[in-house]
């Protein structure tokens, strides 16, 4: 579990292909390595990975083939920048949303635009995505816990401070870039919610309903 507050920026240092769709990388960092242990949950543009080794200064993990399909990972080169956190602290402030490094899908930058001190993104997503965006609402971006602003058929706005564009990688990026997008988690648990309840009520009326009534 994540917060989506962004740790630090780290540096691919090392890709090497296991397969065709399944990579084992290596990863440079300061902060992170300061009590990392192997197992330990990483995420890595939003992706919650695993540490399966690690050194004084870097640290690897083991990406899938899945991931590879449904994340941006696959656009990555050596000397890539990443947005780095460790999983959350039961000890700690929540400053974020709850943020659980499973990518719902990939985002497409449309439009950058700077207003006074903010610069503002409208990101295009898939379309099964958009009933989980409103107004106010949270999303993970690349990892980063951001606040839609605005939402259209299938796009949402976001709206991004100094310190977000100095202090991650989608301050770099710019239109018709790929991000990681996680919808938000509570969103996703009422909508899976209402699904079993419009379910379990139909199968209620076509086969309870009629033994009951004595109708079948």
């Amino acid at each position: 579990m994540f917060t989506g507050i962004i740790e630090e920026l780290g540096t691919v240092k090392k890709m090497k292909h296991a397969s065709e769709q399944s990579v084992e990388m290596t990863l440079s960092s300061t902060k992170i390595m300061e009590d990392v242990h192997v197992g330990d949950s990483i995420s890595v543009n939003g992706i919650c990975l695993t540490v399966t080794n690690y050194s004084s200064n870097d640290f690897q993990v083991d990406v899938m083939p899945e991931t590879i399909k449904s994340t941006s990972l696959n656009v990555l080169t050596e000397g890539s920048k990443v947005n780095l956190e460790r999983s959350m602290a039961a000890n700690g402030r929540f400053g974020g949303h709850f943020v659980s490094g499973h990518v719902d899908g990939i985002g497409k930058i449309t439009r950058k635009q700077k207003q006074e001190n903010a610069i503002y993104y409208d990101i295009e997503i898939p379309e099964e995505l958009a009933k989980y965006f409103m107004m106010k609402g949270s999303v993970a971006v690349d990892g980063i816990s951001l606040t839609v602003f605005d939402v259209g058929q299938s796009t949402f706005t976001i709206s991004l401070i100094p310190h977000t564009v100095e202090e991650t990688i989608l301050g770099d990026k710019d239109e018709g870039d790929v991000v990681n997008i996680e919808c938000d988690m509570l969103a996703k648990h009422v909508q899976n919610l209402l699904n079993h309840q419009l379910n379990d009520h139909n199968n209620g009326f076509n086969q309870a309903f009629l033994n009951r009534n004595g109708l079948i």
